[in-house]
């Protein structure tokens, strides 16, 4: 399959979320709680806590304003409402990119990073943020995508920001 990760690598995420979800709370893979992915990659996981260690290492809190709503993905069928271009949530971007391709990781769709970078909010059935609603993105994760290698299950295992503890000492992969 083209997106399972090369060997060695293990797939992770840096989000920030905007419903709180600390450090080791997992959640199945179709119940995502509201964030804003900043990239999604494969690598290494001790290399992945090192690089979002660097790009988060002074990660200050951001209010994101609410954009409008699209429709992405395979014929439009994942809705989502845009976050306003914010200058801070696009350094977030650029820094973890950098991390990651410093770091030897693989990054999944190159083309919506960098320029191509359109931070969003997608539509959990009734749970959602709404145009023009200000949004505190209060730190940054890195999320292990398949934790004791299960795909079915998520698990934040570092964060980074305002008011967090970064216990990222959970064993990925």
């Amino acid at each position: 399959m083209a997106d399972e990760p090369e060997e060695g690598l293990h797939p992770f995420v840096a989000v920030a979320f905007v419903e709180a979800t600390g450090v080791g709370q997992r959640f199945g893979k179709r119940h995502w709680p509201l964030h804003v992915t900043l990239l999604r990659f494969d690598m290494a996981p001790e290399a992945a806590l090192t690089a979002a260690s660097g790009a988060f290492s002074c990660c200050e809190p951001l209010r994101v304003r609410i954009g409008h709503d699209a429709a992405f993905g395979y014929r439009g069928r994942v809705q989502v409402s845009l976050v306003e271009h914010d200058a801070g949530l696009q350094a977030l971007h650029e820094r973890i990119l950098k991390a990651v391709a410093a770091g030897g990781g693989r990054i999944h769709s190159p083309h919506h990073t960098g320029r191509g970078f359109r931070p969003h909010v997608s539509v959990q059935g009734e749970r959602r943020v709404h145009p023009g609603q200000t949004v505190l993105l209060g730190g940054v994760s890195l999320v292990d995508m398949a934790p004791d290698g299960d795909a079915e299950w998520r698990m934040p295992i570092g964060e980074w920001g305002e008011g967090t503890s970064n216990a990222g000492t959970s064993d990925a992969g």
